[in-house]
């Protein structure tokens, strides 16, 4: 599911950081566990359960399938002795499970498969195709799903091919289809690149997730509706079909138009600007799952609100959705973090809690476990959060779970906002863009103390607007356990934005110098260099060496070539695996400026370093080893990517 890994795009300017982001991220961790407790759920040590898919029997089994073929029951999951039954295996690479009528459902690579138990023995005897699609033989073909509807047809979603660039090589990749119990298919929409979450809304819409990549700036949550074109160009290719219910072709899309993606749909109506945007980095860096609290309560105070699971980050967002002139928008909110791997399925248990299933294999996560299976319980208590956001003609309207302090909530400078956006064009994801100051003009608090009126000057259409209010607390004193929200604003209510626009503002186009980055053969080398050395990178977030062994002083014409099929950097550093460890930690800090620095921090640390490269491209630095013999490090600093991505480097 290539879901993974290119890092966003902040830097709040790093001045002096007290603490590394490793250890805030433990502290939120800490605090988020007092309302939301995560606990195991023990594999046995000789089961490798890399979760693809999870699904409920009807006697309250959990069905397991992993990516390594096999689906698992395990009986009384609740407990700290669940009893696991391979029910299943065989199978190629099953990302999606789901029950319905005494059996289960799930995508291979290649087919939709019926699994069933004839003989009651708790094992399946019978693996029937529903319906099945070409293989190309690329790496990158995931296949997800089903998702079953109240009729009974199902959804899947197939992913597009990695050949340097995300590429429908076989019909139907990139695409979402609806396939009925009989086999009969019918593509509903494409443009989906790596589309490995998506559900249904109680109005019965469907929504799927998204992870940054060619054409897509950031991850993302798209409403899709019948002959959608949800913004990668690659599924196109086959809408001379006549089931394709579009026209739409690659050739008729700008590669680099220099446009948002809101603004380009005014072009092309067939493409569907997202509904939510998750900032890169900042929510996480490969969405996975959507999961619809339909707990009643159960789960706390987000009723009918969605998660979002993140692979990369192993980590959970929470969104409010709203619908606004019939197109969907909303905010979303970090939620839950601290989980033991990467993020892929979720779901409710009968209990109402959250079973998480994960997996890391390939593509790292910052929890470490390669796999694993949790579940996620409100410990009763209720944290003092946004609980929404709403879109007003002139601002924003924050409902809370608890009464704010008034003094505090009327007060203006309590919040602080911007808004942005990303370019929707071939490059692999995408700076942030067009960022500018939004006014809070005025705050209006409620007489219960419950919600507040925002009015602002700056709003625009199209735009992710950030908020932030770090010194606001409840009228108990409690802060926000979740200070930032992210609303993504398609539509303002009545149609007519009443926002006043801001004047004079200079948006973001910095210049950064950045001496480290030495891209020119220094002058004092005389057109030579004592050495070439060339570092490529293999998939995995691994470079293609383990170990660089250079002598001391050395000047060295160094060629970093990122042929993976993600964004890398390539960083020296300081002696010491503490160094290291600072230096990735300090890159995961940086803020909405992140691009422009490289994802590089400024510090003594780093010796030298390349810029971000995109997949399939190289750069060459140039770099006089130390004198100082000893064990140096060469690291990726991309956000997500430090931890696992290193080299050492002796100089002798």
């Amino acid at each position: 599911m290539q879901i993974l890994r290119q890092a966003v795009f902040f830097v709040f300017l790093l001045g002096t950081v007290q603490a590394t982001f490793g250890q805030k991220s433990s502290e939120m961790a800490k605090k988020e566990a007092e309302y939301y407790k995560i606990v195991d759920v023990p594999i046995p040590q000789d089961i490798v359960l890399e979760v693809g898919g999870l699904a409920f029997t009807d006697d309250d089994k959990l069905g397991v399938s992993t990516r390594r073929g096999e689906v698992w029951l395990i009986d009384n999951p609740y407990s700290l002795n669940p009893v696991f039954k391979r029910y299943a295996h065989g199978m190629h690479e099953t990302l999606g499970l789901a029950y319905k009528d005494n059996g289960f459902f799930l995508s291979q690579r290649g087919e939709l498969t019926r699994l069933d138990d004839r003989n009651g023995d708790g094992k399946a005897d019978s693996y029937k195709t529903i319906y099945s699609w070409p293989l190309s033989g690329n790496y990158h073909d995931y296949s997800y799903g089903p998702l079953i509807l109240p009729n009974g047809d199902m959804l899947v979603t197939l992913n597009l091919s990695w050949i340097g660039h995300g590429a429908s090589l076989v019909k139907w990749r990139g695409w979402m289809l609806k396939i009925t119990p009989e086999g009969e298919m019918t593509p509903i929409a494409t443009g989906l690149r790596s589309p490995a979450g998506f559900n249904v809304n109680a109005e019965g819409d469907y929504f799927y997730t998204e992870n940054q990549g060619d054409w897509v700036g950031s991850g993302r949550m798209t409403h899709l509706e019948v002959g959608d074109f949800a913004g990668n160009p690659g599924g196109l290719r086959w809408t001379d079909d006549p089931k394709s219910p579009l026209d739409l072709k690659p050739e008729d899309i700008e590669p680099q138009s220099g446009l948002s993606l809101y603004e380009y749909a005014k072009k092309e109506p067939a493409l569907k600007a997202p509904a939510i945007w998750f900032p890169h980095t900042i929510q996480g860096i490969s969405t996975s799952d959507i999961l619809y609290d339909t707990t009643n309560g159960k789960f706390g105070p987000f009723e009918g609100q969605m998660f979002i699971g993140d692979q990369g980050h192993s980590k959970i967002m929470r969104v409010f959705m709203e619908k606004v002139n019939g197109v969907y928008q909303g905010a979303s909110f970090l939620f839950r973090e601290g989980f033991s791997s990467g993020i892929l399925r979720m779901i409710w248990g009968s209990d109402s809690s959250m079973f998480v299933g994960m997996t890391s294999r390939g593509w790292a996560s910052t929890g470490k476990a390669p796999y694993g299976l949790q579940r996620l319980e409100w410990t009763g208590k209720v944290p003092f959060e946004i609980k929404t956001m709403k879109a007003l003609d002139d601002g924003f309207e924050l409902e809370f779970t608890e009464p704010v302090n008034k003094k505090l909530a009327s007060d203006v400078a309590s919040y602080q906002m911007k808004s942005f956006t990303y370019k929707y064009h071939n490059d692999y994801g995408s700076p942030i863009t067009e960022e500018q100051p939004v006014m809070v003009h005025k705050a209006e608090v409620s007489e219960d103390g419950l919600s507040v009126r925002l009015t602002l000057h700056g709003m625009r259409l199209g735009f992710i607007h950030e908020i932030k209010a770090p010194n606001l607390s409840s009228n108990t004193g409690r802060k926000l356990l979740h200070n930032t929200g992210y609303y993504t604003l398609n539509e303002v209510p009545g149609g007519v934005l009443k926002s006043p626009q801001m004047t004079g503002v200079v948006k973001s186009g910095k210049t950064i110098v950045q001496p480290k980055r030495v891209t020119k053969m220094p002058a004092d080398w005389n057109n030579k260099s004592d050495q070439k050395l060339m570092i490529g990178t293999k998939p995995g977030l691994k470079f293609d060496v383990e170990e660089v062994q250079v002598k001391r002083g050395v000047k060295v014409e160094l060629t970093f070539n990122n042929n993976d099929d993600m964004m890398h950097n390539l960083v020296i550093t300081q002696k010491g695996k503490e160094s290291v460890d600072k230096v990735g930690q300090m890159a995961l800090m940086l803020g909405l400026d992140g691009p422009d620095y490289n994802y590089v921090p400024d510090t003594d640390l780093v010796l030298y370093h390349t810029a971000i490269m995109q997949p399939e491209t190289a750069e060459k630095i140039y770099v006089k080893m130390p004198e100082e013999p000893g064990e140096y490090w060469i690291v990726c600093t991309f956000p997500g990517h430090s931890s696992v991505m290193r080299a050492k480097l002796i100089v002798k």
